[in-house]
Order: structure tokens, then sequence, then C-alpha cells
């Protein structure tokens, strides 16, 4: 290969890392804000999704499918968990007329989640999700495993948000 060849090889190589970078910069900036796209894979994984309630009733992902739904990651032994589930209350109580949905994925086990919802109960849905609601939360975009953890879906499945750790007031604002 001449020299010539081989320099136009090479930017063309550099140019495409470039623009590739280019763009995990610009999705890793706009994670929290703004839409962005689930794999139709994930999605169908999310809305197949069936995790036992604490009630003992069967709650079914595919229920809130074409809704603007919240969905958080938690734990009764995480405090920024259990610190941040009045605003997600709030949130779901002003909201739920306007068509948001917003449901607790337990990261935990059945006793202690029951245990905390009788002494502080919320009127959105829970679903048990144990250890195994991890795996789901990796595929939702927390690659750490960190909690808490929220996503935050529109109508058509297109992510508005995404964040690990405790939510604040202004995050909560952001998505009606």
């Amino acid at each position: 290969m001449n020299t010539s060849r081989r320099r136009a090889l090479y930017a063309g190589v550099a140019a495409v890392a470039a623009v590739s970078g280019a763009g995990v910069a610009w999705q890793r900036q706009r994670e929290g804000k703004g839409e962005g796209v689930l794999s139709p894979l994930v999605l169908a994984r999310l809305w197949a999704s069936e995790f036992d309630s604490p009630s003992g009733e069967l709650l079914k992902m595919s229920r809130f499918q074409g809704g603007a739904v919240v969905i958080n990651f938690w734990a009764t032994w995480c405090p920024p968990c259990v610190e941040e589930m009045p605003l997600l209350e709030r949130f779901f109580q002003q909201n739920a007329s306007k068509g948001w949905q917003v449901i607790g994925l337990a990261i935990d086990q059945p006793t202690p989640v029951r245990r905390f919802l009788g002494q502080f109960p919320v009127s959105y849905p829970i679903g048990l999700a144990g250890f195994g609601g991890t795996e789901l939360g990796q595929l939702l975009g927390n690659s750490e495993g960190g909690l808490p953890f929220t996503v935050v879906l529109t109508p058509h499945g297109g992510l508005k948000y995404r964040k690990v750790g405790k939510l604040s007031e202004d995050d909560v604002k952001s998505w009606a």
C-alpha cells in the first residue's frame, strides 16, 4: 500500500472514531434530559416483565405501555431511595389525572418491603423485583447497578429521563 493511500485510510479511520466519540459524548450529556431511544428489544423485555406486588397480586408492566411512566428502582435498605419516595408520591398524586404513572420496583426481599410499606404507604404500584430487577435496571441504562435508579418514558417508549442517585425537586419538575 502506498503512503498516500495509507494516510487516507488512517484519516478515514480517525474521522470515524471522532464521530463515534462525539456521539457517545453527546448521548452521555443527554442522559437525564431530553428524549433518547431505547432499543425495541429492551422495551419488549420491559413490557413483558411481571412482578408480584406486596399484596400478592401480579403487576404486569404491559399494563403501563402507551403511557407516560416513571419507573423507580429502590430498596428499603437504601436511605436515598426512602428519602425520595415522598417526592415520587407527590408527583404521582399531582399527575395521575394527566395520564402519568409511577411504578416502584423494589430490589429487595418481600418481607422488608411489606413491612416498610405498612409504615410508609404509597399510592403508586410497587413490584417486588428482587435482586433480579437489577438486570432490568441495567437494560434500561443503569450500568453501575446503583440505587435509587429512575427512568422516565414517554407514551411512545422514548427515554425522557434517566438518573442513578437521589431525585431532587428540580428533577421531578422537569418531567411534566
